[in-house]
């Protein structure tokens, strides 16, 4: 994954991405799962990862074969206002 860690305001959102080894597979697919979408949601295909709520989760992108990555996910309240 492009990213281990990864920080977001609360509404923000931010794209990740995998890649998947070696370059000469024939089925590169991915999908992303969050271990908590009450703190941050990811698209299953995109990757695209939007805070919902003040807290930490893990997003994690999975190959067709089974092969696994993460990526921890902190949200935070935005400031200012």
């Amino acid at each position: 994954m492009n990213k281990s860690t990864l920080t977001l305001d609360v509404g923000a959102n931010e794209t990740l991405t995998a890649t998947v080894l070696p370059a000469t597979a024939t089925d590169k697919t991915v999908q992303y799962s969050s271990g908590d979408v009450a703190i941050a949601t990811v698209t299953p295909v995109q990757g695209k990862v939007t805070g919902v709520k003040a807290g930490s989760t893990t997003i994690t992108a999975t190959t067709v074969n089974g092969k696994t990555t993460t990526c921890a996910v902190t949200v935070t309240e935005p400031s200012g206002g």
